[in-house]
């Protein structure tokens, strides 16, 4: 009977994907595949790959309210019960968390348990939720994260996993704007980011010369209750846009962008060397290791991206540097290739080797 192997992720898609990545791998192996998460991951967890998806109770330390604070400890209780029972039920032979709070009551479980395990780190830092897990695991797959700092002997540089519709999206050689066409523009936040996006990129977007400007065609992510303002303030501007909540395809998207403009998750940098796009890359701000800063730092140190701090930016003359950019087509297509350099296109098979060596009692060094 093959073994299971139980992937822990939160919601979002900077968790979700590299272990969507990973659930492909192991499938072809030979393993079987169980996926725990939150509530959040049903838009996503659609086209993953495993046998059963699992929600387990969750929740962030988010406020220092006494009575929040009860409620979350009480919470992440009821999901450490709720994982127990899983991780007996399934049996997995290696645990795999991701990242994101809802990965603690599976990984808190399963170390508890004696079940082998270990995290992914996307970043370049180390997130709290893993850092809260390093001490209990075997091991620490580093993406962005390099073999340094208190864990270090845990830690294996594996790189980020890529899903395969990174890897197709990669196929697409990249093109810059020629005179007088259109100027492909892809505009996306995450889930937490793109509030600032639809606010600020439109009043960027008027500040345009109007002969640039008509050239436009522009992809933006926006939240539900922003999507008709920003696409009102598009057609009022006379520029061509899709405005969406969420892209399926989004990969396709990046691949068919001459510009991408976005915040700096983890895999969105992954995507972006992989497929080789130039970027304008806003981390998002107020977090506590700014790790999307760490991870934006690394395409600008290529020459693949610029990096804007959300507070610095004024519309004026943001505008400036995008409409310069916009018209430097050998510019663009230099920072694509500087893009791939820093694309690692064998992470997911590597990772995989790591899970199985782990399961066989050998967890590499």
């Amino acid at each position: 009977m093959p073994d299971t192997i139980l992937l822990s992720a939160g919601g979002t898609g900077g968790h979700l994907f590299p272990a969507e990545a990973l659930a492909h791998e192991l499938k072809g192996r030979g393993f079987v595949v169980h996926l725990v998460t939150d509530a959040r991951a049903e838009r996503f967890a659609g086209s993953f790959p495993a046998e059963a998806v699992h929600t387990v109770p969750s929740a962030t330390f988010g406020s220092k309210n006494p009575v929040r604070l009860a409620s979350t400890a009480w919470t992440l209780l009821s999901g450490y019960r709720a994982a127990r029972r899983l991780v007996k039920r399934i049996r997995p032979a290696v645990v795999v968390g991701f990242g994101g709070y809802p990965t603690l009551p599976p990984l808190m479980a399963a170390t508890s348990l004696g079940v082998p395990s270990l995290v992914h780190e996307q970043n370049a830092v180390m997130g709290r939720a893993n850092r809260t897990l390093a001490g209990r695991v075997q091991a620490i797959a580093g993406g962005f994260l390099r073999k340094a700092g208190p864990h270090a002997a845990k830690i294996v540089e594996v790189g980020n996993p890529v899903r395969p519709t990174v890897l197709a999206a990669a196929d697409t050689p990249y093109t810059p704007p020629q005179a007088d066409a259109p100027i492909r523009l892809l505009v996306f936040g995450g889930s937490q980011g793109a509030r600032f996006f639809s606010d600020m990129i439109p009043e960027v977007i008027a500040r345009l010369p109007v002969p640039l400007r008509a050239r436009l065609s522009i992809t933006q992510q926006a939240r539900p209750e922003d999507q008709a303002r920003v696409k009102a303030r598009y057609d009022a501007l006379n520029v061509a846009a899709e405005v969406e909540p969420f892209f399926r395809d989004l990969p396709d998207r990046m691949a068919a962008a001459h510009l991408v403009l976005s915040r700096s998750g983890a895999s969105t940098v992954l995507e972006l060397s992989v497929i080789g796009r130039p970027s304008i890359l806003v981390p998002l701000p107020h977090a506590l290791d700014d790790d999307q800063g760490h991870n934006a730092q690394l395409l600008v140190d290529a020459g693949a991206a610029l990096m804007r701090r959300q507070p610095t930016i004024e519309a004026e003359a943001f505008a400036g540097e995008l409409g310069a950019l916009l018209e430097a087509p050998e510019r663009l297509a230099g920072m694509a290739a500087a893009a791939r350099t820093l694309g690692r296109t064998n992470a997911t098979e590597l990772l995989a080797d790591l899970v199985a060596s782990m399961r066989s009692g050998h967890a590499k060094s």
